[in-house]
């Protein structure tokens, strides 16, 4: 067999049999010099590497929060929050480190305090009861979009979540 011919049925990779093309997040964790973690989203699959690294494969569709956080011996050198958006197989999509193929960035915060500031709405909203997998992507939106003015964002509630329920129940 050469690179030109197509894999036997067997050999294809799970993520591809489901219908449809996984994201994949491949997160790493070495103490107090690299850690890339998932605040949340369901995972539809997950492979460990080894004790450090690991990817978690995601459904289109899926929401997730991807933070990464990165040190050398003088601080920190990356601190940043990703809220993405899955996509389906043959949509377009953003590129973003760690995130093959990609998805779509809902939201995109750097620095520590902005990243500590949305770590604070996903709490809000856990508060709530509500799995932040499930938010409005436009509230994750106005969340970037604030931030990145310096205003302060609106709270995340249960008439809005509800609201955003019925909606997508009815849009195809």
């Amino acid at each position: 067999m050469n690179d030109n011919e197509a894999l036997p049925p067997r050999a294809v990779p799970s993520s591809h049999r489901r219908g449809g093309v996984l994201t994949h997040v491949e997160l790493t964790w070495i103490e107090k010099r690299i850690e890339h973690w998932l605040r949340f989203g369901r995972r539809t699959e997950e492979k460990i590497l080894d004790r450090r690294r690991s990817v978690s494969s995601f459904a289109p569709g899926s929401i997730f929060g991807f933070v990464r956080w990165a040190a050398n011996d003088y601080g920190t050198v990356v601190s940043r929050m990703d809220i993405v958006r899955a996509v389906e197989s043959g949509q377009r999509y953003q590129t973003l480190p760690f995130v093959r193929p990609g998805g779509e960035i809902l939201l995109r915060v750097d620095s520590w305090p902005k990243v500590e500031r949305v770590l604070q709405a996903v709490d809000a909203i856990d508060a709530l009861a509500i799995d932040p997998a499930d938010v409005a992507p436009e509230y994750w939106r106005h969340l970037h979009n604030r931030l990145a003015a310096g205003h302060v964002p609106r709270d995340y509630t249960r008439e809005q979540h509800i609201a955003w329920l019925k909606r997508r129940s009815v849009t195809p």
